[in-house]
């Protein structure tokens, strides 16, 4: 892991994310998403789960309004994208009661920025953009007038398309070169907080997927921290030939193999297991350094 302190200051809260892996708990209040769409459409349900991420020692909770699930032979035609009203009706009343009973730092998964600001206005403090602020130009601008942090996330086309064309000439450097435009383009806008994270699963084939986790530490050249999305995705299911909801083991294998080839973020649904193997991970990590 690289040796800057990247010392990120969210909401009331200020981590080191280079001192230990964080772990970011996914809260998806979608009745689509690929793995656990429909589990947390209630507002007290969805508050409920966001605490008991906090509780087992999430550092971070990712509200979800719009599934990505791709389209493909694993999970169909994929996600239908969804309006901005529909989204902020599904995000804002959550983001709402989580900021009235926890400061774990929320983040709002969107490529909207409309979202993006009334999100920020209700408590968030992160935008997770899995486009790289590349589907709304308007996000960069969004996010630096409000203050907050981005993550930059790699991804070709959309969601439904993404999966259409899986080939790189350069896997790394292609990758490198997109971050490296959303990272400017963050700067421009007076974005002072930002992570990168090089998309697995979207846009990627299993090999590569796999390969992106062998190789983390090569996104470390760009001088941020690296955020990394495993959890319960299809290239864990190529290998272990499980359904989404069997692939803990896997996953869990991905979140180590993770830390230690670089990662500082771990954006993850099994947030009480993966705190428990990333401690282990970590000393791991630090014994070899």
């Amino acid at each position: 892991m690289t040796a800057l302190p990247f010392e990120y200051c969210f909401g009331r809260r200020t981590y080191n994310l280079a001192a230990r892996t964080h772990i970011m708990g996914i809260l998806n209040v979608t009745p689509d998403s690929f793995s656990d769409g429909g589990r947390f459409l209630s507002v007290p349900r969805a508050v409920e789960h966001a605490l008991a991420m906090a509780g087992a020692g999430a550092d971070f909770v990712d509200v979800g309004g719009e599934s990505s699930r791709p389209r493909g032979k694993a999970y169909g035609e994929g996600a239908e994208p969804v309006s901005e009203q529909q989204e902020l009706d599904r995000v804002l009343p959550v983001i709402e009661e989580i900021v009235r009973e926890t400061d774990v730092p929320l983040s709002i998964d969107t490529t909207k920025a409309s979202v993006a600001r009334r999100a920020l206005a209700a408590g968030a403090v992160i935008v997770n953009d899995i486009s790289g602020m590349e589907i709304d130009p308007g996000m960069a601008a969004a996010i630096g007038e409000a203050g907050a942090s981005a993550v930059l996330m790699h991804m070709r086309g959309t969601p439904r398309t993404m999966q259409a064309d899986t080939g790189y000439a350069d896997l790394f450097g292609e990758i490198t070169e997109f971050l490296r435009r959303a990272l400017e383009k963050g700067k421009a806008h007076g974005v002072r907080q930002m992570m990168v994270d090089p998309g697995i699963g979207f846009g990627k084939n299993t090999a590569d997927n796999y390969r992106l986790l062998a190789g983390l530490r090569r996104l470390t050249a760009l001088g941020y921290p690296v955020l990394v999305g495993p959890s319960r995705k299809s290239f864990i299911g190529a290998a272990t030939d499980l359904p989404v909801d069997r692939r803990l083991e896997g996953s869990i294998a991905a979140a180590v193999a993770a830390v230690l080839n670089g990662a500082h973020v771990l954006r993850v649904h099994d947030v009480p297991q993966v705190v428990r193997a990333v401690k282990v991970a970590d000393q791991v990590r630090r014994a070899g350094a």
